[in-house]
């Protein structure tokens, strides 16, 4: 049976390409077809196993069956371990904060909350040079807007936006923003640290630390 397997991240240089194809046995399942890589490519049997499987780009469980070419897709583990697909936005250049708080601007709303995440010059002692950002972007723009649509039905806010920049970033560019609005400060405060703390767990986006003398894909240190 003939799939193809698409990689992000550590997995991606640990197989030495973004896609390939392969033939695996009628039946096998996602994590099957793990086990399968980790023989062929021996970087792999050093690295986390997924943090999920993703065939034909909807999250699945390792025990599904795949079938004559499906998209697997391996999701390595991520970096923190609007209406109509407008909250959720990923981006190759600079964000735009003050659009983003456009967004969430509203009438009703007596606080405006913004977070943004910054690159920091260090890393465990060492300067940090750039940091390298990469996402399965119809996923994560897919679990963004999950993870908004979640804190607006957790609390009572009027609209919360979010945006995540792609590729290289420096030392003190903005790497995500959230803006959560809300009649009363302590929601909007609530949903959005709601919202940064899952967007970090949960969204596919994998973050590379450069710096002077390494670099790592966060989430993929052994034993993690």
């Amino acid at each position: 049976m003939n799939i193809s397997v698409r990689a992000f991240a550590v997995y991606r240089e640990a197989i030495g390409a973004k896609q390939i194809a392969l033939d695996v046995a009628s039946g096998a399942t996602a994590g099957q077809v793990w086990d399968v890589l980790r023989g062929r490519y021996p970087s792999l049997g050093r690295l986390p196993r997924p943090f999920a499987f993703a065939i034909n780009d909807t999250y699945v469980p390792p025990e599904t069956v795949l079938r004559e070419r499906d998209e697997l897709v391996l999701i390595p583990p991520v970096s923190g371990g609007a209406e109509g697909g407008t909250r959720a936005t990923l981006v190759t250049g600079p964000i735009d904060v003050t659009g983003l708080l456009e967004r969430v601007r509203d009438p009703q709303a007596g606080a405006v909350v913004l977070f943004l995440g910054t690159v920091r010059d260090n890393r465990r002692g060492a300067r940090v040079d750039h940091l390298e950002y990469e996402a399965y972007q119809a996923m994560a723009l897919r679990e963004m807007e999950r993870v908004a649509a979640e804190a607006a039905q957790r609390w009572p806010v009027r609209h919360v936006a979010m945006a995540h920049r792609l590729g290289v970033l420096q030392v003190g560019d903005i790497s995500v923003a959230i803006a959560v609005s809300a009649p009363h400060r302590k929601d909007a405060f609530e949903a959005g640290r709601f919202a940064i703390d899952a967007l970090k767990q949960t969204v596919p986006i994998w973050k590379k630390e450069v710096w002077d003398g390494g670099e790592l894909w966060v989430g993929s240190e052994p034993g993690t």
